[in-house]
């Protein structure tokens, strides 16, 4: 007995009213099938094209570390020194009066009297008000030790002292003998000191002389040592260093005049400079 296969469009129609109708198997099962093989080969074709580009993308453990173990380039630290003078056209005068009485209301008194003595020979001298400043006051008692080894207050002390600026040098010494002669054994000068009345074109000057100071150090540090001297990545000023006042005390009253001598004014400024090296 033979059995042949045809299409399903070739089927005979199932008799009218069959409980069993014919169901067409054979090409529905097929076509599905090869899609089914065709999307499987696509997808694999896609996942196995996806992977590649990822891994060629990740870096490699040699690559990382190349790039964090990158040497910071060479630097040089120096420090440059700037030093100007010239001539000083301000005097600054610490004087002031200094009195001893029985009682505190009669220290006072002479202290006032003595004070404005001495005010009045600053202001005949051509010393203007705003260059006198009075900067300390005091009243304190005097102690007396007794036989019986007791302090004992004997009186009591009153003191007043002045800041002066005296604009012209040359005269300092008359303005402090006339502060002398006013005040008598009252009086006291405790220091003199010379500045410049404006020091910032003197602190102008020791800067640029420290900095090309700290400059010629650098480059010569990077010749000796093989390189070229780059950029400058960092400068710090220190602070400017000016001389002290000097100190003139126990003048006698009777001194017409004080000889001085102002000598220069020194400024100096202090530079640390870090420049790379090439």
């Amino acid at each position: 007995m033979r059995t042949s296969h045809l299409p399903s469009s070739h089927l005979p129609a199932p008799p009218a009213g069959s409980p069993f109708p014919v169901r067409p198997l054979a090409r529905p099962l097929a076509r599905p099938l090869g899609r089914a093989l065709a999307v499987g080969a696509v997808l694999g074709a896609l996942a196995v094209g996806g992977v590649a580009p990822a891994l060629a993308l990740t870096p490699g453990p040699a690559a990382s570390a190349t790039a964090t173990t990158a040497t910071a380039p060479a630097t040089i630290t120096v420090t440059g020194t700037g030093r100007a003078a010239a001539e000083p056209d301000l005097a600054v005068l610490s004087v002031g009066v200094e009195v001893t009485r029985k009682t505190a209301k009669d220290a006072v008194a002479a202290q006032r009297t003595a004070g404005e003595a001495l005010l009045a020979a600053l202001r005949k001298q051509s010393v203007a008000d705003r260059d006198i400043r009075t900067h300390s006051l005091s009243l304190s008692p005097v102690y007396t030790q007794t036989a019986n080894q007791e302090a004992k207050v004997t009186g009591y002390q009153a003191a007043q002292h002045f800041t002066v600026k005296v604009r012209e040098v040359d005269r300092a010494g008359q303005v402090i003998g006339a502060v002398t002669d006013a005040t008598g054994d009252a009086g006291r000068v405790n220091g003199v000191s010379f500045d410049v009345a404006d020091p910032s074109a003197l602190r102008a000057t020791a800067r640029e002389i420290a900095h090309k100071d700290a400059y010629d150090k650098a480059a010569q540090h990077a010749r000796l040592s093989g390189h070229r001297l780059g950029r400058l990545v960092s400068l710090t000023e220190g602070e400017s260093v000016r001389p002290g006042p000097g100190t003139a005390t126990g003048m006698p009253a009777d001194a017409p005049e004080v000889p001085l001598a102002p000598g220069e004014i020194e400024e100096r400024v202090t530079v640390t400079a870090v420049y790379q090296l090439l």
